[in-house]
């Protein structure tokens, strides 16, 4: 165990991108892999202050030069006519997949993200991300083999001795990618050294058989070559194979072979049998290694990081929390991440604090904790965390709190110095005063529009949109919260009215399920017509409309809709016209 542990984890500084061995290890049943997850949790101590290493994406660029080159060769010894391996020829039938993941690690590992998470202290891995190390053990003790399923027993066995971050875990897809990338660069290299030395093999028993036109050679002189030369497995069995069953005269470089192989201590049989385990071995995990990359890019992550999260399963105690939609709920979390970056407080903790803060709030909307974290209550709470933004937070905040004010103070003064520095080079120049007060006057408008097309860019660069907290409601609309759709209409002909109404049914038929209804909101143009010939109008409309206005729409939970005719009202132009029909449809709730 602690050997292994050493061989994945590490213990010394060398580090774990100068082996050229395939990532592979014992493989563990689910219950040991728990085991190891547990035991590398309590190795693998985090730093502050990493050391300096080489980017991951600069190995993701050898990488994927490594096997682009593996993967040419492999198609030009296919096109010639050569024997391959099984690992290569999955190899080049989905090198399309290898590419596809090659560009999806680049598009999804920028610099900003890879910085903030924490960072190993010691190991081989010391300096990388510590959820490359947790990667990378799951992919020596699975054989590059991915299961959902197992990814998060581990995870959750990992996390019982030390959480990891909200970063972290989302950052396990991609790293995971990085792994197996990094793995099967590595087999590749192994297919295309072995392919090298049975060629070399090949070499040899053309010029002791004369294949090719040639002539054989004298064996004592293709045995004195051979005596200088490393006998590794593959040359050894692709050797055998080639001169097996061949004519008598080859016999003595069979015997030579066998007498080699005798002072290495092992025999002809047993380096076939463990050459072609090591075939064997090497198609698996070429194999496990795309078909994982598939698995990967098939899963759901959203699900699978919920499922993972710590923070995620604490705020999932808060009612609301658990019924808003997906966006909402990861807006929570990033403020989490936020509030922890700034204060002293784990994102583990601050999560507890929200639940323990909005089970104290005096009313419903206090009650939520996405109250404290992306509301009203967030300055509170971060004064209870004693958080403090960083510089770029810190001077966002303030321009947001300048408002309309800020912004006009920001393009006159662009505007004033836009302007300022042509005049005054244009006054030492030797200008005269009016002059420049006439040059300066002309370009004003265009430097007024230059400036705000400046504050314009650095404001929508600075604060994007956010949307308005929204509920999941995935079941549909509950009865608690009965949902009235109301559409203003202006009257103005029968053929509109219609068109308002199939627009209304359309509107109907592609809605939520639930208890949710749709009304009218009737109007009538503007014209001078007294309040109450205005509602006889209306009236009449209603009861001479279209045959669409009768009641016949029923909702999908098999409560009556209200009706279009039943909940149109007359409104007038002012306030409160909706809260009529908020009466109304209480009363027919």
């Amino acid at each position: 165990m602690l050997s292994l542990l050493s061989h994945v984890v590490g213990s010394d500084r060398e580090s774990a991108f100068e082996f050229a061995e395939v990532i592979r290890a014992e493989i563990f049943s689910a219950e040991r892999l728990e085991q190891h997850a547990a035991s590398l949790a309590a190795a693998q101590a985090v730093t502050t202050r990493p050391v300096a290493v080489r980017p991951l994406t600069a190995r993701l660029r050898d990488n994927h030069r490594a096997l682009l080159d593996a993967h040419r060769a492999i198609a030009k010894s296919m096109a010639a006519g050569g024997a391959i391996t099984p690992a290569a020829e999955w190899l080049v039938d989905n090198y399309h997949v290898v590419e596809a993941q090659i560009r999806q690690v680049r598009d999804d590992l920028p610099p900003g993200y890879y910085r903030q998470l924490p960072k190993l202290a010691d190991g081989p891995l010391a300096g990388y991300p510590r959820v490359l190390g947790l990667a990378w053990a799951f992919v020596a003790h699975t054989d590059s083999r991915f299961d959902a399923n197992l990814l998060r027993q581990f995870v959750a066995a990992y996390q019982r001795v030390q959480p990891l971050t909200i970063g972290e875990l989302w950052a396990i897809a991609i790293t995971l990618r990085i792994v197996l990338i990094e793995n099967l660069r590595r087999a590749a290299e192994l297919i295309a050294s072995r392919r090298d030395v049975r060629q070399q093999a090949d070499r040899v028993a053309d010029r002791l058989l004369g294949i090719g036109g040639k002539e054989a050679q004298p064996l004592a002189t293709v045995l004195q070559e051979l005596q200088s030369v490393q006998l590794s497995t593959t040359f050894a069995v692709q050797l055998l194979q080639r001169l097996r069953d061949q004519d008598p005269e080859a016999t003595p470089a069979l015997t030579w072979l066998e007498s080699r192989l005798a002072t290495a201590g092992t025999t002809a049989d047993e380096v076939v049998r463990d050459e072609h385990q090591r075939q064997g071995a090497s198609s698996v995990t070429v194999r496990n290694v795309i078909t994982s990359m598939r698995s990967i890019s098939a899963v759901d992550w959203t699900d699978l990081f919920e499922a993972m999260s710590l923070v995620d399963a604490v705020l999932r105690a808060d009612t609301e929390y658990a019924q808003s939609n997906f966006p909402t709920r990861n807006r929570c979390r990033h403020a989490i991440e936020e509030l922890a970056r700034g204060s002293r407080h784990s994102e583990l903790e601050i999560a507890e604090h929200a639940m323990r803060v909005a089970g104290a709030g005096c009313d419903q909307r206090e009650r939520s904790s996405g109250f404290y974290l992306i509301s009203r209550g967030r300055r509170e709470f971060e004064d209870r965390l004693d958080y403090r933004p960083s510089l770029q937070a810190g001077i966002n905040r303030l321009i947001a709190r300048m408002g309309i004010r800020g912004y006009i103070a920001g393009v006159v003064l662009l505007a004033v110095v836009g302007l300022a520095w042509p005049l005054s080079v244009l006054l030492s120049g030797g200008v005269g005063a009016l002059v420049c007060v006439v040059l300066g006057l002309s370009g004003l408008v265009l430097t007024l529009d230059a400036a705000m097309a400046i504050a314009n860019a650095s404001i929508t660069s600075r604060f994007g949109a956010r949307p308005l907290p929204e509920m999941d409601l995935a079941e549909g609309i509950s009865a608690d919260m009965r949902t009235l759709v109301v559409v203003p209409v202006i009257l103005t002909s029968r053929e509109a009215i219609a068109e308002h109404v199939e627009h209304l049914r359309i509107h109907h038929l592609a809605s939520l399920d639930g208890d949710v209804s749709f009304a009218f909101a009737l109007g009538l143009g503007r014209c001078r017509v007294r309040p109450g010939r205005r509602r006889r109008s209306a009236a009449r409309v209603r009861g001479r409309g279209h045959p669409l206005l009768e009641p016949q729409v029923r909702s999908r939970g098999g409560r009556r809709s209200l009706p279009a005719a039943a909940s149109a009202t007359v409104v007038e132009r002012g306030a409160g016209s909706l809260d009529g029909l908020g009466a109304q449809a209480r009363q027919a709730a």
